[in-house]
């Protein structure tokens, strides 16, 4: 299966338009086996990046964990505000590679080899009213919520989404991108992308008559998990607790040195980034 990760520079660009982007260690290393796990057990993976992402990859040192860099994303996040939609460089991807597909989130980790036939993502969520408020919630510039849809559908997490037809990707993402386009600037960003993302997927897809699955079960997302590693909120812990980053740190280059040692320089380069 070919698979992509995404890292878009605008959102950080938004906020510091003089700054230089920059990831935490510990998502550095996590980006690293989420690709080298996925080429050994599943297929290709590309990095679909920009211009000052290929040169943050360059000063890390982890260009080659990816069969493929591209630097297509658009500066001005293809015209989507890069503040309010600060994951819309994933849909805008996803729309533009070729189906069957994964979208892998840098931060999610498959450790196994996968025999996918339906559409499948992370996992299902609540409908959490605080983050998937009523409909009515959104302010729009003149987009419609198309007709037949069911607002009570799960939400699918897609921090994995795997696609397999191109029709229905492509009716999502235009769905997506015309949200994102013409939502008011008015309101929560979380609501407003997790709409767009998570919420849009499943609705269009049950509209559509399009099955779906998922690889986790969410009531389970805090035991131990075998087959896949989805770090999410454990990022901001890490950030809070440099003992805990640093443990995670060494597990990952623990691994790293073991399973794909012909890789290990990957590590020095990292190491003499966050370090030098």
């Amino acid at each position: 299966m070919n698979a992509f990760h995404i890292y878009s520079t605008a959102p950080f660009f938004a906020k510091n338009p003089l700054g230089e982007p920059r990831i935490d260690r510990a998502e550095a290393y996590c980006t690293v086996l989420s690709a080298l796990e996925w080429r050994k057990h599943n297929g290709s993976i590309t990095m679909i990046t920009d211009t000052h992402g290929i040169g943050l990859f360059e000063k890390l040192g982890i260009t080659s964990v990816w069969d493929r860099l591209e630097g297509s994303l658009a500066a001005d996040a293809g015209g989507v505000d890069p503040q309010m939609f600060w994951a819309g460089a994933k849909l805008l991807a996803l729309r533009d590679f070729p189906a069957p597909c994964v979208m892998l989130d840098t931060d999610f980790i498959v450790w196994q080899k996968l025999d996918l036939s339906i559409m499948t993502a992370a996992h299902e969520e609540e409908l959490n009213p605080d983050i998937y408020p009523d409909v009515s919630h959104f302010l729009m510039n003149g987009y419609t919520f198309p007709d037949g849809i069911d607002f009570n559908v799960k939400p699918l997490n897609t921090a994995f989404l795997y696609m397999p037809d191109e029709d229905f990707k492509l009716y999502y993402t235009s769905q997506a991108a015309a949200f994102m386009r013409l939502a008011a600037h008015t309101g929560d960003p979380l609501t407003y992308m997790v709409f767009a993302e998570q919420r849009l997927l499943p609705m269009l897809a049950k509209k559509c008559g399009v099955d779906y699955t998922v690889l986790m079960d969410k009531d389970r997302l805090f035991f131990p998990q075998n087959s896949f590693t989805h770090l999410w909120g454990a990022k901001q812990a890490m950030r809070d607790d440099p003992d805990k980053a640093e443990r995670f740190c060494q597990r990952c280059k623990k691994r790293i040195a073991e399973e794909f040692p012909e890789y290990s320089s990957v590590i020095d380069s990292i190491e003499k980034y966050y370090f030098s």
